[in-house]
């Protein structure tokens, strides 16, 4: 592992979430000027270095996060699908009520430039992040029934005392035809989700879940566990459309991407 990606994983355990979110907007760009040139791109910002910064709580992924726009590898991959999917782009063209759970800075940001003639259509939410308009426990969100068109929720799922509440929540506010992106690390070793709420010391949650605010680790299962909520769900292996260089260049890591409709 490198110098920068210890110092990364050390940040990122000993600094709270929101302090981080503050502060990561020019501390991440700074860093980033040591690795000026050209081999990575990102979909997202057009930002162009030598190669991405590692990141990780755990086991540090080295070229995983752009120094410019802070996207990770689901992020770069999510918003090239979104914005070459014909469809999906011009859902969003159209400007309907996205939810936007636990929102990322880099996309984030690319939402509400698109939503600049109808910002009250974009609404971020979070439990305590000071970037987000609403801030509730996503097991009980306050908002109407049928409510929504679109919500995306990444890599939050494994965080929430019970998945199963916060997903039939999430389908409760989905106006019918719906979309949803719901990312979440999966391992595919795993035929279920293993999951222990017996364990709440957060030095043992990192080493039995890989992150001391994680609660499962997703398995082949993840699909299922969606579609329970009364989603209907598929797993898109949309990196794998791509050739191997062009997968170096952008950095879109392993991740698959998960839809679900109402």
């Amino acid at each position: 592992m490198s110098f920068v990606g210890k110092s990364i994983r050390l940040v990122l355990n000993a600094v709270p979430r929101p302090i981080l979110q503050r502060v990561a907007g020019w501390a991440v760009p700074v860093l980033g000027l040591f690795y000026a040139g050209k081999g990575r791109k990102c979909p997202i910002c057009g930002g162009e270095k030598r190669k991405f910064l590692p990141y990780g709580y755990g086991k540090v992924r080295e070229d995983a996060l752009c120094p410019k726009c802070l996207s990770l590898e689901r992020h770069r991959l999510l918003w090239h699908y979104l914005m070459n999917n014909d469809s999906e782009r011009e859902r969003i063209k159209n400007l309907p009520t996205i939810l936007h759970i636990a929102p990322e800075v880099c996309l984030m940001r690319e939402f509400k430039r698109i939503y600049l003639s109808a910002p009250q259509n974009y609404i971020t939410a979070d439990l305590e992040s000071p970037l987000a308009d609403m801030h509730f426990d996503v097991q009980q969100i306050p908002m109407a029934d049928s409510s929504v068109d679109i919500i995306i929720c990444n890599h939050l799922l494994e965080h929430v005392e019970s998945d199963h509440k916060a997903l039939k929540e999430m389908y409760r506010i989905m106006r019918p035809g719906g979309l949803g992106i719901m990312l979440a690390p999966i391992d595919y070793t795993l035929e279920t989700t293993f999951e222990d709420d017996t364990i709440t010391d957060p030095k043992q949650r990192a080493e039995v879940f890989g992150q001391y605010d994680h609660r499962r680790i997703y398995g082949k299962d993840y699909l299922e566990r969606l579609r329970a909520a009364g989603f209907e769900a598929f797993e898109i292996d949309y990196a794998a459309e791509f050739s191997d260089s062009d997968r170096t260049k952008f950095s879109f890591g392993s991740d698959k991407l998960y839809i679900v409709r109402k």
